[in-house]
């Protein structure tokens, strides 16, 4: 009789179920955006689950907190310099994390920009402002990563921060932003087919408003931030840690079976 490929895969011994699906030791993970909000709160999860962190950002004072965060869960901790909207700083930052840290097995995309006008209003460089970190910056850090993954031989994972905007319009004039995190979504799907061959398992999260600087300006006007809330089922925005469940599962073994999905982290925003 022949066995196929499926029951090979699971009769493997790393398929016993114990906490251990979930132990990231050993692993290289690479977090862009992650001075703060939700990538710093994913860098500090990935670290707590064993993962040695670069964290790539902008800005050099809140990225070294980070890594200090990250090196006080006895990980491995780098900051490099990134912008992700210059590609040269897309696979520069992937060769220095391999310079010291000798590999890349995760490559969660978080940097992400927005602002609001009205779509009448909004002029080509806006647009291209937020194209170039959104959707251009996220698809070249992945080729980076993906490159040095199939190198590696051994499979990765990559997971795209997106949002519930990627799949819901709004009137708070975010079009550009919408339009961004839609392209994310359905880009997250087209990777995963191309490099499942490569075993490289492509994801992403779409989390409603969470506390983070990006919403401080809505968290600041009552009536608006009293309705956006009301939107979500559990009544309230999220906390940056809340999405650092999200991406443990799917940088782990727990997730092997996982790819090309897009898993809601928004306190019910979706389920209306």
């Amino acid at each position: 009789m022949t066995i196929n490929k499926g029951a090979q895969f699971c009769a493997q011994p790393q398929f016993e179920i114990n906490r251990a699906l979930f132990d990231l030791k050993g692993k290289v993970a690479v977090v862009t955006g992650g001075s703060r909000g939700i990538g710093a709160a994913v860098c500090a999860g990935l670290a707590a689950f064993g993962a040695d962190v670069a964290v790539l950002a902008r800005d050099a004072n809140t990225g070294n907190q980070t890594v200090e965060k990250v090196q006080a869960f006895g990980a491995r901790g780098l900051f490099i310099a990134t912008d992700v909207g210059d590609l040269s700083q897309c696979s520069r930052s992937i060769d220095r994390t391999v310079a010291e840290f000798g590999r890349v097995d995760i490559l969660v995309n978080n940097a992400g920009i927005g602002f609001t006008s009205p779509a009448e209003a909004v002029t080509p460089e806006e647009w291209d402002y937020v194209m170039a970190v959104n959707l251009r910056g996220l698809f070249f850090m992945s080729q980076a990563a993906a490159k040095q993954m199939i190198a590696q031989g051994q499979g990765g994972r990559i997971i795209n921060v997106a949002s519930i905007f990627g799949i819901v319009g709004s009137e708070l004039g975010a079009s550009v932003y919408h339009a961004s995190k839609g392209a994310v979504v359905n880009l997250t799907r087209a990777l995963a087919c191309e490099w499942a061959k490569h075993n490289i398992l492509v994801n992403s999260i779409g989390p409603g408003f969470i506390v983070t600087d990006m919403t401080a300006a809505i968290q600041e006007q009552p009536v608006l931030a009293d309705l956006l809330e009301r939107r979500h089922a559990l009544g309230r925005f999220g906390c940056p840690e809340e999405c650092v469940g999200a991406v443990i599962f799917l940088s782990s073994r727990a997730s092997t079976f996982v790819t090309g999905e897009n898993l809601f982290v928004d306190g019910g925003y979706t389920a209306w």
